[in-house]
């Protein structure tokens, strides 16, 4: 039975989502998978059946087994879409490897890893066991700012990374918690070691236990002996990511596992210590979610030895248009275009916008423009409608306060663009004139200096003696 390679299999791989054992004609011998939350075929279903009647779109020449039985030859970290003789879709990464006895070709190995889209994972192989850490991890210089309060946590990062100490990372979704961690694990003396990143609120309960802390075989049907998250990043980083969505239950075991520096498989009863260091992170304010009971308080303070607290965009005005110009630069390279930048009304756009999906939203905004833009500079006709529809009716708002009180329209009508333009102007006059500085006046008016300074040239306004310039 081809099945005693199992264990073999499951000694050498750090991390695997399933496993699939065929004969020489492509008929399954044995299925195991990890991730039930994922995929919902079981063993018993599969079992001496073919392959290409379990995954029909596949063919002989499409299939990484078949490849494999064909020529003898390991295929290595091949991305595939398979679709399941029910209907279901999945994003794998495999490496396929042949069993040989005696000179011949007598089966084949697959062994996968899920590329859900609940759980998002960067950089994903399958490693071996005491290979070297995944490169092309994200380093300091990866973040681009031009914002004071970033370079500030740049700064910090190569200080926090040098000891062994918890960090807390805190920021609203898309602002770049993982790029943070990362970058602190690439900073430090751990960065031949592996970063392992775990997304605590992708896992169901019943299973994060296991992904965490590992199982022993027969701790519970279908159990294999395999290592947990803890064990896997010894010697390197473990990054759970919005630990405030993890069930309380199995915080309590992470508290554990911290302090005591060692962990127990499920099923098991041998220690296993540990040498890691634990970054972790939430979507909102962590004090909220201690009150609101989704953080256990003695965690969150072992958890906090160091905090970090990475800004929104919204509050990085300086970055918005910087991060622009980054983006549009890397997708001239990807899609081999000459796109120049915005226009200004684009930019005035960008400016009033909130940026609930922070960095990620914006970089998305760009990538979405580059695909429907025709011109040198991206135009409001190429960004997502919803983006400029509040700063539409803004405009509106602005427009009717002229003609709110009693006053009647010309019968003619307005010209909108012209009144609103003519009544930001005289905001801008007033403000400047309540103001000692420019500074002052931007304050006034709620945006930042360097949207004053833009407004300013657009309306043609000059101002003399006005300190801080």
């Amino acid at each position: 039975m081809l099945r005693r390679y199992v264990e073999q299999i499951l000694s050498l791989y750090n991390y695997i989502d399933g496993l699939m054992i065929t004969d020489k004609n492509g008929y399954i011998e044995y299925y195991a998978t990890y991730r039930p939350d994922i995929i919902n075929m079981k063993e018993k279903d599969l079992l001496g059946k073919h392959l290409l009647e379990i995954y029909p779109e596949l063919s002989e020449e499409t299939s990484s087994i078949f490849r494999v039985l064909k020529t003898g030859k390991p295929i290595f970290n091949e991305e595939q879409t398979l679709v399941s003789y029910d209907g279901q879709r999945l994003k794998v990464v495999n490496t396929t490897m042949p069993i040989i006895e005696n000179g011949q070709i007598i089966g084949a190995i697959d062994v996968s890893r899920y590329m859900d889209p609940s759980y998002e994972r960067q950089n994903i192989v399958l490693s071996l066991k005491g290979t070297k850490a995944i490169k092309n991890l994200y380093t300091v210089d990866d973040i681009i700012t031009n914002a004071p309060a970033m370079e500030t946590l740049k700064e910090r990062i190569p200080m926090v990374a040098i000891t062994d100490s918890s960090v807390l990372i805190y920021g609203e979704t898309g602002t770049g918690k993982e790029l943070v961690a990362q970058s602190i694990h690439t900073s430090s003396s751990r960065k031949s070691k592996k970063f392992i990143s775990q997304n605590c609120a992708a896992i169901p309960a019943n299973l994060l236990e296991g992904i965490l802390f590992g199982t022993i075989k027969g701790s519970y049907t279908g159990s294999e002996n395999k290592p947990g998250l803890f064990e896997i990043a010894h010697g390197g980083t473990l990054f759970l990511d919005e630990i405030n969505s993890m069930e309380i239950g199995i915080q309590s075991k992470i508290l554990r596992a911290i302090e005591e520096k060692q962990i127990t498989r499920i099923g098991g009863y041998e220690p296993i210590r540990t040498d890691i260091k634990i970054i972790s992170a939430v979507n909102e304010n962590p004090l909220k979610s201690v009150r609101d009971g989704n953080l256990r308080e003695d965690l969150f303070y072992r958890l906090s030895v160091v905090q970090i607290n990475v800004p929104p965009l919204r509050e990085r005005v300086n970055d918005i248009l910087f991060l622009t110009s980054h983006f549009i630069e890397q997708y001239n390279k990807q899609m081999n275009k000459k796109i120049l930048g915005i226009d200004k009304e684009v930019e005035e756009i960008f400016y009033k916008y909130t940026w609930p999906g922070n960095v990620r939203e914006l970089k998305n905004i760009i990538e979405g423009a580059f695909n429907v833009s025709s011109s040198r500079f991206i135009q409001k006709k190429d960004i997502a409608e919803y983006l400029f529809k509040s700063y539409d009716n803004e405009i509106l708002s602005r427009g009717d306060v002229m003609y709110s009180q009693g006053e009647d329209f010309p019968k003619g009508g307005i010209s909108l663009d012209k009144e609103t333009a003519a009544y930001e102007k005289r905001l801008i006059r007033s403000a400047i004139e309540r103001s000692g500085t420019l500074v002052q006046a931007a304050d006034l008016l709620r945006i930042t200096k360097q949207s004053l300074y833009y407004k300013m040239m657009k309306h043609d306004i000059t101002v003399n003696n006005k300190k801080n310039r």
